[in-house]
């Protein structure tokens, strides 16, 4: 598995996703986010990691929604203008 900083994976046990910070030649230093704001920073063996995988309609409903907003300021210019 190729990775490189900024890439997201996930224990192959599971668990949340954390971000790759370094990756070094059996190891990578990766942080996350625990459940109370505290921010956690581990050096893992890269054989118990593998790329998280992203939910696509997660991006989608927010791209959807960026356009709704911008429709709407649209609508708003539209009816101040009138």
């Amino acid at each position: 598995m190729d990775l490189k900083p900024g890439d997201v994976v996930i224990l192959k046990s599971g668990g949340h996703p954390i971000t790759v910070v370094e990756v070094n030649d059996d190891a990578v230093v990766c942080l996350w986010m625990g459940g109370e704001g505290d921010l956690f920073r581990e050096t893992l063996p890269l054989a118990v990691l593998e790329l998280a995988e992203l939910d696509e309609a997660d991006d989608e409903e927010e791209d959807e929604e960026g356009e709704d907003d911008e429709e709407d300021d649209e609508d708003e210019h539209q009816a101040k203008v009138a």
